[in-house]
Order: structure tokens, then sequence, then C-alpha cells
């Protein structure tokens, strides 16, 4: 039987096999000194990365999943055929830059009472992500989430990304890491659970996070470990309003799951109600940013508004048909390549 390595790297892909590449060839230019393998899993997306990491990177692990299994459920398939002793999920749209991986690895051994931990998250213009961190959704928080007041009051606990303005700083503990770069050790990934499947997309990481604090452990930010996080590169691609929607309907269900359902109820009255303000104050507006040239952005949030308020009575048709609500099954799995030793 193989020895047990240091770390599982494992990378879900849906049409995104150049951002796949180019991740992948970060990760082997500078995570040196560990003894680690990259699990790639394919959400039927038959992008061509099977045949892209066969030319460029055969020692590469590839698994093809027939049915598009969500994020959850590719993770946690990809997971049952690793060997390492601690697991780093990472976007197949990061790139590694310089000892990022080891940075992280070095602080989180050390880190014993350790749950979840995540790195200092860039733009691809090197500008900070305010998305690294964040803490747990509650109805407040959610109602008033806008860039505005966050750059207004940065600091405030509303948000939880305190800890990215702090100075001078190594290891500092938060409520929850994004799911962009998330390192967490094999045995507290089985013992909460892996990642719930309820969630087709968007708030996996949230309950992990979450489940792994209830277990009694602590969940860390690592700044001087820098990831570059492109963003958004799958669910760009979908219909237009599907990620908003998605996104809301998954913290609804973090919601109900960890708060209880009359609160899961509490939030899609409050929805409601932001949309119906939100869809007021765009009509009132709408002749100024026509004046200026923003037809096309008003139009793109007016429709974005719209989706929610549909969602919140329940009348949102992407959701009814999406992964989300019904259980996918996988049909086939093929396992290409093997394990980087």
């Amino acid at each position: 039987m193989p020895a047990p390595l240091d770390l599982s790297i494992i990378i879900v892909n849906w049409n995104s096999a150049e951002f796949v590449h180019r991740c992948i060839s970060s990760i082997c230019k500078h995570a040196t000194g560990l003894a680690c393998e990259i699990i790639v899993i394919d959400n039927a997306s038959f992008d061509g990365c099977d045949r892209m990491l066969r030319e460029s990177d055969p020692e590469v692990r590839y698994i093809q999943s027939d049915t598009n299994l969500g994020f959850a459920k590719a993770n946690n398939l990809a997971f049952e055929s690793s060997r390492g002793n601690s697991l780093l999920f990472l976007n197949p749209d990061t790139e590694i830059t310089g000892p990022a991986i080891a940075t992280l690895y070095g602080e989180f051994s050390k880190l014993l009472a350790a749950g979840v931990v995540g790195a200092r998250l860039l733009n691809g213009d090197g500008t900070l992500q305010a998305s690294c961190v964040q803490s747990f959704p509650t109805i407040i928080n959610q109602v008033l989430d806008c860039e505005w007041l966050r750059r207004r009051w940065p600091k405030s606990a509303l948000w939880g990304i305190e800890p990215l303005y702090q100075e001078a700083v190594t290891v500092v503990e938060v409520e929850a890491i994004s799911g962009a770069c998330m390192l967490i050790r094999r045995e507290v990934f089985e013992r909460v659970g892996r990642f719930s499947e309820d969630y087709f997309m968007y708030t996996e990481d949230l309950d992990l996070c979450y489940k792994a604090r209830k277990s009694g452990l602590k969940n860390y930010y690592i700044p001087g470990a820098a990831i570059v996080h492109f963003g958004g590169s799958s669910s760009k691609q979908a219909a237009s309003n599907f990620s908003c929607i998605m996104m809301r309907e998954s913290i609804w269900r973090f919601l109900c799951r960890t708060r209880g359902d009359f609160y899961g109820l509490g939030y899609r009255c409050a929805m409601l109600l932001s949309a119906v303000g939100r869809l007021g104050l765009l009509l009132l507006f709408f002749p100024v940013q026509t004046l200026r040239g923003r037809r096309q952005r008003w139009m793109g949030s007016f429709r974005e508004w719209c989706a929610v308020l549909r969602w919140s009575v329940r009348l949102s048709a992407p959701v009814k048909n999406c992964g989300a609500v019904s259980t996918p099954r996988l049909n086939k799995c093929q396992v290409v390549g093997s394990a980087m030793k």
C-alpha cells in the first residue's frame, strides 16, 4: 500500500481547462519540499482537460464525472481517491505565487487546533480580495451587503474582514475562509462529515468552516501565503442570473441548517423587501443612468433584482432545475494518470 503523502491538492474543473493548466503549472513550480499529489475532477464539462493533462501533466490524477455533481460532491468524490494527511481544496482559477503553499502548510502544521486554514487571495492585478475571509451569514449582514458599505466600514463585525487590514500579523483566527483555497487535515475533514452535499454551489465553504468551529476547532487566515484568484471563471459561463440566485439559495439553505427554518423564512422575506427596495431605486434613477450612458449596466442590475424577487417568492426556475434541489447521480467515473510521488 502506498505511503501517505503530506498533501493532496484537489481541483474541481468545469469548463476551465486553461485555468487548470495555469494553476497546476504554478503548483509544480512553487510547491517544493512537500510530498504531494494533485487530483483534478471534471464536472461533466468535457472541455479537453483530460487531453491537456495527459500531454502536459501526466502525473496528475484525473477523474471524469459524467454528471455535474456540483462543488461539494465533486470534492468529496476526489477525496475518496486521495491519500494526503492534509487536503488543499483549490479553485481552478487560482495561481500559486512564490512559497505560498509551503508557507500555508508550515503555519498550518503549528496550529494543532486548526479547523480550516486559508491564504491571502489577490486579484489578477495584485489587489486584495476582500472575500479571503468573512463572517457567517445573518439576515442583517446579507441585507446590508453592498460594496459601498464594506468600503465605508471595512472593520465592522458584520463583514468579518477586519483581519485583512491588520498589520504585522502572521496568523489570525476568523469565522470563515473562502472556498477558493481551503487547507484542512484529513481526519478533521472526515470527522465533520466532509463537504455538505445539500449545496450545489456556493456556501459549502461556509458550511465546512461552521462545522469545524462547532466541533471545537478554530479557523485561521494566514496572510503570509498569497495566491492569485481570478474569480468566477466557471460561474460566469452560466445563465445570466444563475449565480446571484444560486448564492441566495445556498445561503438560505445554510441559515435553515444552522439557525432553523423560521430564520430561513425571515431571510427570504428580507430578500423580498430588499429586492422591492432596490428595484424602486433603480426605476427612480433610470433617467439619470440613461443620460450618463449607463443604460446597459442599469439593465443588468434591474434583471438581477427581478430574479431575486422571483426567487424570494419561490418563482425562480433556475433554482428548481439545478442540482441543488435534485440529487445528481454519478453514472461513470474514469481515472486517468497516477498520483505524484
